[in-house]
C-alpha cells in the first residue's frame, strides 16, 4: 500500500540521499518501465546509431550490432537497477559497501562529470531543435531546454516519474555488408549507452517496497531501457545511411526535415526538444545524488540537502553543461562518440565490482553498516583501478589507441576486458582473504 504520509504524497521529494523507510515506499514496477523507455526514446540516442554507420557500417550489420550491445549492456543496467528496493539509497552511495566512504568519492566524482557531459549533449541538440521550432539561435534555444530541466530536476523523484509518463505520448508520435571491427563498434556504442545508466539506475527505484521482487524490477527496466534505445538507435543508422554527411553537423534539422515541413515540422521539432527533458532530468538529478555523496563523505548530513540545496546544485550543474553545449554545438559527432567510449572505459569495473560484490559475494543483501564503517575498502579500489589499465590496450578513441586495436582489426573490445578483468579479480581478493582488509561490521540495518 501506498503511504499516505505529506513525505510521500507531495510533488516536491523532501528526501535526498538518506535511507527510504518502508513507510514511505510507493509506486509500481511499470512505472520503471514507461521511465526507461521515454529516458532513451530521444534524439540523442537516434544519433549515437548514426554514429555506427558514420563509423564504416552499413545498415543490416550496424542495427545487429546495437541490438547485441543492447541486450549485453542492458543485462548489466538492469541489475543494478534491482538493488533499489533492496537498498532503498542511491546507487552511487551504496557503492560504499565495494569503496569504503571515502573511497566511493573516486566513482561519485567520475559520475558527476558523466552528467555534466550527458546533459550538455542533450542541449547541443534540444537547442537545434528549439531553435528551429522558435527561430533563435542554438544557443537560445539550449538555455531554454536548460531551464525546463532545472525546474524538473530540482523537484525530484515523483515528478521525475510522471514525467517519464507524459514524455512517452509525443514519442510515440543496400546489400548488407559485414565489417568486423565496425560491427564491434556498434556494439560498443550501444553496450556504453546502457552501461552509462547504471550509476544511477536505481536512483529511481529505491522508492518500491522492498518486497518488490527483484527480478520483476530488472525485467521492467532492461526491456524499457533496451526497447526504446533499439527503436532509437535503428532509426539513426537509416538516417545517418540516407544523410550521409548532410547529417553531420545538422543532426536535428536533418531528421526532422527527412519527412515533414511547416506544422509538422513543428511538432517534430517540439518532440524532438521535449524528448530530451527525461533524461536530461534524470542526468541532472542524478548530478545532485553524487554531489550530495561527495559531501557526506565528508560530513555533511542527509538533511542538510534539501529542495532549497537541490535547487542550488541542479542550477550549477545545468549552467556547466549548458556552457559545454555552446561551445560544443559544432563538431559535436566525434566529440560524443569519443564520450561515450571513455564513459564505457571509466564505468565497465565499477559495474562489474559492484554487481560481484552485490549478487556474488552478499547474495543480494548488504548490512547498512558497512556504508559507514570504513573509508577505504581497498580490494574493490584495487579492482577498478586493474580493470581501468586492462582497458589500455584495446581502447579505441580520438585521444588514445592501444596497440591490440591494430591486431584485432580495430575493433574495440576494451569494455569486454575491464569488466571480466575488475570482477574476476575483485571476487578472487574477497574469496581469498581480502575481506578482512574491509570487514564488514556487525549490527546495523540490513537491505533486502
Amino acid at each position: 500500500m501506498k503511504a499516505k504520509t505529506p513525505a510521500s504524497s507531495s510533488l516536491i521529494e523532501r528526501r535526498s540521499i538518506d535511507f527510504i523507510p518502508e513507510s514511505e515506499r510507493h509506486g509500481r514496477v511499470f512505472s520503471q518501465f514507461t521511465l526507461w523507455l521515454a529516458a532513451n526514446l530521444q534524439i540523442t540516442a537516434v544519433v549515437t546509431g548514426a554514429l555506427a554507420v558514420a563509423l564504416g557500417g552499413d545498415i543490416v550489420w550496424s542495427i545487429a550490432g546495437l541490438l547485441l550491445g543492447q541486450i549485453a549492456g542492458g543485462a548489466v543496467m538492469a541489475l543494478h537497477g534491482a538493488q533499489g528496493p533492496r537498498l532503498g539509497l542511491p546507487q552511487m552511495l551504496a557503492c560504499r559497501a565495494q569503496f569504503g566512504v571515502k573511497g566511493a568519492v573516486l566513482p561519485l566524482a567520475l559520475a558527476c562529470v558523466m552528467y555534466l557531459g550527458f546533459n550538455a549533449t542533450g542541449m547541443v541538440l534540444s537547442g537545434q531543435a528549439l531553435g528551429q521550432l522558435l527561430q533563435l539561435s542554438d544557443a537560445a534555444g539550449s538555455l531554454l531546454f536548460a531551464l525546463a530541466v532545472l525546474l524538473a530536476a530540482a523537484l525530484g523523484y515523483r515528478a521525475i516519474h510522471r514525467l517519464g509518463r507524459v514524455d512517452l505520448l509525443p514519442l510515440l508520435a543496400e546489400h548488407a555488408r559485414f565489417e568486423p571491427a565496425a560491427f564491434v563498434t556498434a556494439i560498443s556504442l550501444s553496450a556504453s549507452w546502457q552501461i552509462a545508466f547504471a550509476p544511477y539506475v536505481s536512483d529511481y527505484s529505491r522508492y518500491l517496497p522492498s518486497a518488490t521482487p527483484p527480478a520483476r524490477v530488472a525485467w521492467a527496466i532492461g526491456l524499457g531501457s533496451t526497447l526504446g534505445a533499439q527503436i532509437a538507435m535503428s532509426l539513426g543508422v537509416l538516417v545517418a545511411a540516407i544523410g550521409g554527411a548532410a547529417f553531420r553537423g545538422h543532426e536535428v534539422a536533418y531528421f526532422v526535415g527527412l519527412g515533414a515541413d511547416g506544422a509538422i515540422a513543428a511538432a517534430l521539432f517540439f518532440c524532438v526538444a521535449f524528448g530530451k527533458v527525461t533524461i536530461s532530468t534524470l542526468n541532472a538529478y542524478g548530478g545532485f545524488m553524487c554531489a550530495g555523496g561527495i559531501a557526506s563523505a565528508f560530513g555533511a548530513r542527509p538533511e542538510a540537502l534539501g529542495p532549497r540545496r537541490r535547487w542550488l546544485i541542479v542550477a550549477c550543474m545545468v549552467l556547466v553543461s549548458l556552457g559545454i553545449a555552446v561551445w560544443a554545438q559544432q563538431g559535436f559527432l566525434p566529440l560524443f562518440k569519443s564520450f561515450l567510449l571513455l564513459l564505457l572505459a571509466l564505468f565497465t569495473p565499477w559495474s562489474a565490482v559492484n554487481l560481484a560484490d552485490f549478487y556474488l559475494l552478499r547474495g543480494g543483501r548488504v548490512d547498512l553498516a558497512t556504508l559507514e564503517g570504513a573509508d577505504y575498502r581497498w580490494p574493490g579500489l584495487l579492482a577498478y583501478l586493474a580493470g581501468v589499465l586492462l582497458q589500455l590496450p584495446f581502447i579505441d578513441s580520438a585521444l588514445f589507441s592501444g596497440p591490440m586495436v591494430r591486431v584485432l582489426g580495430g575493433a574495440d573490445v576494451s569494455w569486454l576486458a575491464g569488466w571480466l578483468g575488475a570482477a574476476g579479480l575483485y571476487w578472487l581478493m574477497m574469496r581469498r582473504g581480502a575481506a578482512a582488509w574491509a570487514a564488514v561490521p556487525g549490527g546495523g540495518r540490513s537491505a533486502g
